[in-house]
């Protein structure tokens, strides 16, 4: 292997249990001809076993970092050098950044919708209600407690998982946090101002239906789906037929992606070209 960079491009990756047809290298690497830059985005299949070689492997080869997905969101931490601080909070990285000879853990979920909800209101001052406890619901709570938000109700049908999630708010980030069980139809307290489904109900479904009763959006609300595959999911038709602000998740998808390029490479990368190219992907 050469010592030259000048015929090498710089390199970023996926670290995924099943990597074929990742969407995600279409849009990176539409960001990276858009701007010129001699970066490739490489996926890799790696196996629970093999994920601490891998990461050395990618250290070791230079790349300025990778993403990673389930099942190697928490267990990659122990190859890491250190964590950024919502990764730290909620205990998951997917984004890996080189930072001089270090490899540092960042989450890009919750911050790629939190720049998307940034494009209707900002969190600060907020009531929110978050459906789901998992990985996504996770990183959005965190990302808008420390943007501000003024309280967050966790749905959810599992009690030890939505009870802690709602505790970590509490106690780590000091804001009003509580636990619901999600048992029959929910009803949106009012005096909600952001509804998010971070579940993974209406993946590949556009007709799958939340247990909510939709009477209880209000015109004004921002409703947003983590869903991005299809983009206009049941639940974000209703909540556009009730008067509220709908975001989908394919805006997330695409923040997560501009993110990272500006992790890696210091560039504000073309949102626009990278939705595009996206879309393209999914087929839509």
């Amino acid at each position: 292997m050469s010592q030259s960079s000048n015929f090498c491009p710089a390199l970023v990756g996926s670290m995924s249990q099943g990597a074929a047809g990742n969407p995600t290298v279409a849009m990176m690497e539409a960001a990276f001809a858009h701007h010129q830059l001699d970066w490739r985005y490489i996926n890799m299949e790696v196996s629970p076993e093999e994920l601490g070689a891998a990461v050395r492997g990618a250290k070791s080869m230079g790349y300025r970092g990778f993403n990673c997905s389930l099942p190697h969101k928490v267990t990659v931490i122990e190859h890491l050098d250190g964590l950024g601080e919502s990764a730290a909070l909620m205990g998951a990285v997917n984004c890996v950044v080189r930072r001089g000879d270090r490899f540092i853990g960042e989450n890009t979920d919750g911050k790629g919708f939190l720049k998307s909800l940034e494009s209707i209101t900002v969190a600060r001052g907020k009531s929110v209600v978050l459906f789901g406890s998992g990985g996504a619901a996770r990183a959005i709570a965190v990302e808008l407690a420390l943007a501000g938000a003024k309280k967050i109700t966790i749905v959810n049908r599992t009690q030890e998982r939505g009870a802690e999630l709602a505790a970590l708010l509490r106690d780590k980030l000091k804001i009003e946090s509580g636990w619901v069980h999600w048992s029959g139809t929910f009803f949106v307290p009012a005096g909600t101002d952001i509804v998010i489904n971070a579940t993974s109900i209406g993946l590949y479904d556009a007709e799958a239906r939340l247990d909510i009763d939709t009477d209880s959006l209000q015109p004004g609300m921002v409703v947003a789906d983590v869903i991005g595959n299809p983009p206009r999911t049941r639940w974000i038709r209703d909540a556009q037929s009730r008067g509220c602000a709908a975001l989908d998740g394919l805006g997330m998808l695409v923040n997560q992606g501009i993110i990272g390029v500006q992790y890696w490479t210091g560039i504000e990368p073309d949102a626009v070209v990278m939705r595009r190219a996206l879309e393209k992907s999914l087929g839509l």
